[in-house]
């Protein structure tokens, strides 16, 4: 039996969250529970041990309480969508126990993030798993799979109404808290510790973000693992995962519960077990779903005429400064100095947002006013650089952006869901050299 590990603390930004690792191998297993389930509390119930005890002789495994939750730290500073935060805590977990690339495991509300982290990081994910999940909440004509607004609404009454009971339990686990007592008040617990009821509701459907679109851009092995009967996400969530992530393995194994690794749970284990066995070398990724950032100075060639050489060559290199320095403080990296702007890319768009606000706000007062686009797709990395038609498109949609205006591209606002950010709606526009028309949204401070 293993030894239950010690609960160890890595932090970021001034927050500390709260990790264990265990078990041996020639991989790294990250294995990203649902909400409800705390990292210091899962030893406690004998299956759950068991389960830990057969991944830890298969892969070295990590686990960790994302910030907000069980024993980590809330988190501090501006507030970014959930998905961003999850992936600054794995970087930050990965960091700690020296892990340079790491096979990512996501159940049911940890999913979507989980998703998005392996289209984002590909050079720091050796592979996906995704546990009972889905790509989107709601129904719509493409995705039958979902819930009606109507049925989204009543799931959050319910969740706010239940969560810390015993009917909570008795919901997810419909089969499991009836033939296990100690199991029902175990998870129970596990509820209370993990989240306050006056924040569960929030926090979860905050992390049910829809990532349909980022789906083609997973290249890594994933295996899709879905209960046939479990009723609080039905199997046609998964086989969507299964039908859309490039190359993917789904495999609908019996069982009506949220745990894969409860009775029954042959199938469930012996596809995890041939995953984890067959994953070959890493291939290093050329291409990563980013948030392209483009700004540039409103009226530049009135204003450089204006003010002769010396004098613009020298506001150009103070904006030049206060760009990188912006763009370095919000976590992006600058691709390049465009002469009177700055590309520049982000793991989310949530950071890019606020890094184009901050800009702004700072170039104000030197009489500059800028105006931006920004999209988040697949970018192809080219060294430094980087290309292809996600970079036009972020080109664009600041072209199509009035002065002073942050101007995004149809996908933002979906994935920067509760973070605090709200969008006008600015119609449809025809975005030079992209096929079709683009809905397009301003950002409103």
């Amino acid at each position: 039996m293993t030894t239950v590990p010690e609960t160890q603390y890595a932090k970021i930004d001034g927050d500390r969250i709260a990790y264990q690792v265990f078990g041996e191998g020639d991989i790294d297993l990250l294995w990203v529970p649902a909400s409800a389930d705390c990292i210091d509390l899962r030893w406690d119930w004998p299956p759950y041990e068991q389960f830990l005890d057969w991944l830890g002789t298969r892969a070295r495994v990590i686990g960790f309480d994302r910030r907000g939750t069980g024993a980590s730290d809330p988190p501090s500073g501006a507030s970014l969508p959930l998905w961003e935060q999850w992936a600054d805590d794995v970087r930050a977990v990965l960091d700690a126990v020296g892990s340079g690339r790491a096979v990512v495991g996501g159940v049911t509300d940890s999913g979507p993030a989980a998703i998005l982290f392996a289209a984002s990081h590909p050079s720091r994910c050796q592979g996906l798993i995704l546990v009972n999940t889905q790509a989107c909440a709601e129904a719509g004509p493409d995705y039958p799979a979902g819930r009606s607004a109507e049925e989204t609404a009543l799931m959050e009454q319910f969740l706010g109404d239940a969560w810390g009971t015993p009917v909570f339990t008795d919901f997810v686990f419909p089969d499991l808290a009836k033939r296990d007592p100690f199991f029902r008040r175990w998870f129970t617990k596990n509820q209370r510790l993990y989240l306050p009821p006056s924040v569960a509701t929030t926090r979860i459907a905050g992390q049910l973000v829809d990532v349909r679109e980022s789906l083609e851009m997973v290249r890594v092995p994933t295996l899709v693992l879905h209960h046939d009967d479990w009723a609080i996400m039905p199997v046609e969530n998964g086989r969507y995962l299964g039908e859309h992530i490039p190359g993917a393995r789904l495999a609908i194994v019996p069982g009506t519960d949220g745990y894969i690794f409860t009775e029954p749970s042959t199938d469930a284990l012996r596809e995890l077990d041939t995953f984890l066995g067959g994953l070959t070398a890493v291939v290093e990724p050329d291409r990563a779903l980013a948030a392209v950032l483009f700004t540039d100075i409103v009226d530049s060639t009135q204003r450089a005429s204006a003010m002769g050489d010396r004098q613009w060559r020298s506001l150009l290199e103070t904006h030049d400064a206060v760009a990188r320095t912006i763009v370095e403080q919000h976590r992006g990296r600058v691709v390049k100095m465009t002469g009177d702007g700055v590309l520049a890319t982000f793991d989310g768009p949530g950071r890019a947002i606020r890094c184009a606000l901050a800009l702004g706000d700072a170039l104000r007062p030197l009489g500059v006013e800028i105006r931006a686009g920004l999209h988040t797709g697949e970018v192809e990395v080219r060294d430094a650089d980087i290309a292809g038609i996600g970079v036009h498109i972020a080109a664009r949609v600041m072209n199509a952006a009035a002065p002073g205006d942050l101007l995004v591209s149809p996908a933002v606002p979906m994935l920067v869901a509760g973070s605090g950010i709200d969008f006008d709606d600015r119609g449809e526009h025809e975005l030079k050299g992209v096929p079709g028309t683009w809905r397009l949204y301003a950002v409103t401070k």
